[in-house]
């Protein structure tokens, strides 16, 4: 791998970082703590990132007490909290450096206790296109949150609001 294979004019450091560490599990938990240092709120969930690609973020977290709710199942809010994280990472990887972005709103439906560990997947259909100037642009990101048989428990849509930078 060159340097340019790993970080480009447009690519953002985030996801650079994970091409570089992502081809051990090793890597990919250093990754993975090098995120919650940066997002320290998302440690809560003690995450590990599987996958991280333009379009796509495949994340999984332990059911463990920290997330347990009054039922001792994986509480709602840290589902909530593990599809940020697989949303965020998917727009690190996706949005290139000459834009940013941040989440604008997020519409959740609990489908399903949440009983064993879980993965949330981000998943875009199309890669969007962003505006070179001028106004930004919402994004809608769905993210799957699913228990260990691959049953869907927490269904979730993030919009985010990617604009150029100036």
């Amino acid at each position: 791998m060159t340097s340019q294979d790993v970080a480009g004019p447009t690519v953002n450091p985030t996801y650079a970082m994970w091409r570089k560490l992502s081809g051990s599990a090793i890597g990919k938990g250093v990754f993975s703590a090098a995120m919650c240092l940066r997002v320290p709120y998302f440690g809560s969930v003690l995450p590990r990132v599987r996958d991280m690609r333009p379009g796509r973020c495949e994340v999984a977290a332990p059911k463990w007490w920290g997330v347990h709710n009054h039922l001792g199942t994986f509480h709602a809010i840290a589902a909530c909290n593990l599809a940020e994280i697989a949303m965020g990472m998917l727009a690190e990887a996706t949005v290139p450096t000459t834009h940013r972005w941040i989440p604008k709103g997020m519409s959740v439906s609990y489908v399903a206790k949440a009983e064993t560990s879980l993965t949330a997947v981000a998943e875009l259909p199309e890669l969007p296109e962003l505006p070179a100037g001028g106004d930004g642009v919402e994004v809608l990101v769905p993210v799957d949150v699913r228990d260990r048989s691959g049953r869907t428990v927490v269904s979730v849509e993030i919009t985010i609001w990617v604009t150029p930078r100036t």
